[in-house]
């Protein structure tokens, strides 16, 4: 995690992600070139690690078959997932040698980020707990996982229902009586400088 996500976001999905799913961590920094804990987990007897990134090269959890998942991921697998903004995830990749070397996973983006307070840059970007939650399913349905799905992002859920209802309600210090709000389709994805802004004037 990135330590600008870990001072400022506490209720960051990547928190979320952590409370949800058992034995996963946190470590923070930038360069993890010669992080103790991360090359602690990477030269782990008997392990495997990887990097779960988008990239056309990867290994597609998306489109392989069981076998070939099971046969690639194996067992005592570790997936290193990046947590922060989209340029500090690239900051932290650049900068980690060790990270740079591991093979990568990703998958084949079919869903819309429920994430509709919080515009990204392309209609591909999930939250770091959507993500987790994508891969669980498609490690699941390879024979590697049997983590129960059901409710992983019902939390998530909830924090999104509780701040567009802050944002809408009357009584709010940040509501502006004036114009009549309607949240932007998750679709539209907007230019740098606008993001962040998920309510439009309408006459």
């Amino acid at each position: 995690m990135h330590p600008k996500e870990y001072k400022k976001e506490k209720n960051g999905t990547g928190f979320m992600t952590k409370l949800q799913l058992k034995n996963s961590e946190i470590i923070v920094g930038v360069d993890f070139t010669q992080n103790k804990r991360v090359n602690e987990i990477l030269t782990k007897e008997n392990n495997s690690s990887f990097l779960l990134y988008p990239g056309e090269d990867n290994f597609n959890l998306s489109t392989r078959k069981s076998s070939e998942t099971k046969s690639f991921i194996g067992n005592n697998a570790n997936i290193f997932i990046l947590d922060g903004t989209w340029p500090c995830a690239r900051k932290m990749l650049k900068l980690s040698k060790n990270l740079q070397k591991l093979r990568r996973v990703s998958f084949d983006n079919k869903i819309k980020s429920k994430f509709i307070i919080k515009q990204q840059p392309e209609s591909l970007c999930l939250s770091t707990i959507e993500s987790v939650f994508t891969v669980l399913k498609l490690l699941k349905k390879g024979e590697v996982e049997n983590c129960d799905t059901k409710h992983f992002l019902l939390p998530f859920e909830k924090m999104i229902e509780y701040q567009v209802e802050c944002i809408l309600n009357p009584n709010n210090k940040n509501y502006r009586s004036k114009i009549i709000r309607s949240i932007t389709p998750k679709d539209m994805y907007k230019k740098k400088s606008q993001r962040g802004i998920i309510f439009k004037q309408e006459n």
